[in-house]
């Protein structure tokens, strides 16, 4: 994967930067993982105490877990596109996309790996093929890679904002037209599971939103991601009063659904097998619909 220093990131070290960036591994692990050389930067190996300078990428493999490791299950995806380099799918809601945090099967991983038993291996065995991750109650398209090469390739897409991110969301209050929301991003110091968008400070971070629907209590989106934050939407709707519906990690009113109201509606990037464009588009689920036909 390709981690972007950036403004809030320059005079760090890089142990610190890779577990804010990867806040579920311990800087302990990090650290030997760097040891092992998969932290790169302008193509050599550095050490853990590396000061990073604004600009520089830092080309990061995941390393062997002892003891876990991704396995095949027979679980049915929903393929919106596929390729000799890459598969789309139609992430269900409540599903995780790689093991982690007590979560070590059902995956998109688990089930991508019975489909296609051989993926990408840049993201290490608990994530082979993962390019990018959806949060486990976001629905809609997630891209996985089917070799090392294709894996690059769209990690680089993505780090550059040459992917064009589309998601539908619900969120409280009302909205009118469009706006720009470009306050930064960082982990909430009050609750490390949480990111907030209110201190002023952290990674740069671009949403931009348009109104499809008003209700009386309720807003419909449109949202354009110009980056890729964690809890990038969630955290900027909760930033100007109007958390999306059903977050109530980010201020909302509890869902009737047992999730939020956010589908990554729309992904467009280049083919690395075929260097064309490719649109995926995930259908709004019908359970979204039905929430949304019931709010006022």
């Amino acid at each position: 994967m390709l981690l972007q220093v950036e403004e809030g990131d320059k005079g760090k070290r890089l142990d610190a930067f890779l577990h804010e960036q990867l806040p579920k591994y311990s800087r302990s692990r990090l650290q030997s993982w760097v040891k092992e050389g998969k932290a790169l930067i302008g193509g050599k190996a550095v050490k853990a105490a590396r000061i990073l300078r604004l600009g520089e990428e830092v080309e990061f493999t995941i390393g062997l877990i002892p003891g876990l490791s991704a396995v095949p299950e027979d679980i049915p995806l929903e393929i919106l596109y596929e390729d000799d380099a890459v598969v789309a799918i139609n992430k269900p809601p409540d599903m995780v996309v790689h093991a982690g945090a007590g979560i070590h099967s059902g995956t998109v991983v688990n089930a991508l790996l019975h489909r296609y038993k051989h993926l990408s291996t840049v993201g290490g065995d608990v994530r082979p093929g993962i390019v990018h991750r959806l949060d486990r109650f976001t629905s809609g398209v997630l891209i996985a890679a089917r070799n090392d090469e294709a894996h690059r390739d769209i990690a680089v897409q993505f780090s550059s904002r040459q992917v064009k991110k589309i998601y539908l969301t619900l969120v409280e209050g009302r909205l009118e037209g469009s706006g720009r929301i470009t306050k930064p991003i960082t982990r909430d110091p009050g609750v490390r599971a949480r990111m907030t968008a209110k201190l002023g400070r952290g990674r740069t971070a671009l949403t931009e939103w348009q109104v499809l629907e008003n209700f009386r209590n309720h807003t419909f989106l449109r949202i354009h991601l110009g980056t890729g934050r964690t809890h990038q939407i969630r955290a900027h709707m909760a930033a100007i009063g109007h958390p999306v519906a059903g977050d109530m990690m980010y201020g909302g009113a509890r869902s009737p659904y047992a999730r939020y109201f956010l589908h990554a509606y729309q992904l467009t990037f280049r083919s690395p097998a075929t260097g064309a464009q490719v649109t995926v588009e995930a259908p709004l689920p019908s359970a979204l619909i039905e929430w949304k036909e019931q709010v006022e």
